[in-house]
């Protein structure tokens, strides 16, 4: 009767390469025989789901179990592993051993195809620094950018008269057998020679220098939209680095920072502005020139306005980004009192503060007329 291989490593039959790589490893360290020494048990359990998972970790494999079970893997009366026999005495028990065989079952080694050589170019950063004034109405500003541009005479390629790499025969991999607790096996890494194409220049490019990039300034004219705010980013693509091998290129992003104003404060897309009045003005009402970021408009002060009123000036904030309308500008009222009286002011002040009924006499304080 055949093996049940997902029975063997505890997964369902729709699971995942990633689900079936999880539990061989979590059992390869369970029943591991330098875990386990003298555990005949532990050892056939340590074959058997290394067994399923040389089967289960292949696609080919898998396929061909599910379709005719493990019998079809038998040959010379061993499976598995292509009859080959494992004796795991003498040998330490190491985290790469289990990386290796990982990459052995689970499609990391072997022979790999070539690569795509090509790489995107690394995005860029620039700083901008704007004024309140240029966030609410936009603006355009010009940079200049030191970048790697892609070479115009080999169209970023670094060369011409691509031939096949004679160190890794045009698989862009050089293949090293290793062995392990488990036997021989063969491990796959990138050809350092072509980078893993599979193919070599017979021409350099002189400009570039086989680089396939050269490194220029060049002027780059941003659009800064309105109702931006601080910390914005701004993405330019393509405005990168060049990319590598005639590689797509990076973008460039743009944040903003708006410099602090004199005057205003902004909280979101409304502005805050603190103004001072005289306690005449305030008193009797009054209208005052208010400074707004399209120039002067006049606020009504009523009669009676307390020290701290805020009052709203509707569509004077800053633009909405993207979007229709803007924000508020918002007008916080300070009363003044003043520091120093005349003798005639001083005399007038007493004299209201009789009309008022208000006792002004040195002798008694606030609290005094509570007792």
């Amino acid at each position: 009767m055949g093996k049940d291989y997902y029975k063997v490593l505890g997964v369902d039959k729709n699971a995942t390469k990633e689900d079936i790589k999880k539990a061989y490893k979590k059992l390869a360290k369970k029943y591991h025989p330098d875990l386990n020494k003298d555990d005949l048990e532990a050892e056939k359990k340590f074959k058997e789901i290394n067994e399923a998972a040389s089967v289960l970790g292949n696609d080919d494999k898998r396929t061909q179990y599910d379709q005719y079970g493990s019998d079809s893997f038998k040959q010379g009366g061993q499976s598995g592993f292509n009859g080959a026999g494992f004796d795991f005495s003498g040998f330490g028990f190491d985290q790469s051993d289990f990386d290796s065989i990982f990459d052995t079952f689970f499609g990391g080694g072997g022979r790999r195809s070539r690569r795509d050589s090509r790489k995107r170019g690394q995005d860029l950063r620039a700083d901008v620094e704007i004024t309140l004034e240029e966030a609410a109405t936009g603006t355009k500003k010009a940079l200049r950018i030191k970048k790697n541009e892609a070479c115009k005479d080999c169209d970023g390629k670094g060369g011409s008269g691509e031939g096949t790499c004679s160190h890794c025969h045009g698989t862009g991999n050089i293949t090293d057998s290793r062995r392990t607790p488990f036997g021989i096996f063969q491990t796959t890494s990138t050809c350092n020679y072509c980078g893993g194409t599979g193919e070599l220049f017979s021409k350099v490019c002189k400009t570039c220098e086989g680089m396939g990039a050269v490194r220029h300034e060049k002027q780059i004219d941003v659009d800064i939209p309105e109702g931006i705010d601080n910390g914005s980013k701004l993405r330019l693509t393509g405005e990168g680095e060049a990319g590598y091998r005639a590689g797509p290129p990076g973008d460039l992003y743009i944040v903003i920072h708006i410099k602090e104003h004199k005057v205003f404060e902004r909280k979101g897309d409304d502005i805050y502005l603190e103004v001072p009045i005289s306690i005449v003005q305030a008193t009797l009402g009054t209208s005052i020139d208010i400074p707004t970021l399209e120039g002067k408009a006049t606020l009504k002060i009523p009669a009676g306005t307390q020290t701290g009123t805020i009052f709203k000036m509707r569509g004077k904030g800053i633009p909405y980004l993207h979007s229709y309308g803007k924000g508020d500008q918002l007008v916080k009222v300070t009363v003044k009192t003043p520091e120093s009286l005349t003798k005639k002011q001083k005399k007038i002040f007493e004299e209201l503060a009789t009309e008022l009924g208000e006792d002004v006499e040195p002798q008694k304080g606030f609290f005094e007329k509570f007792f």
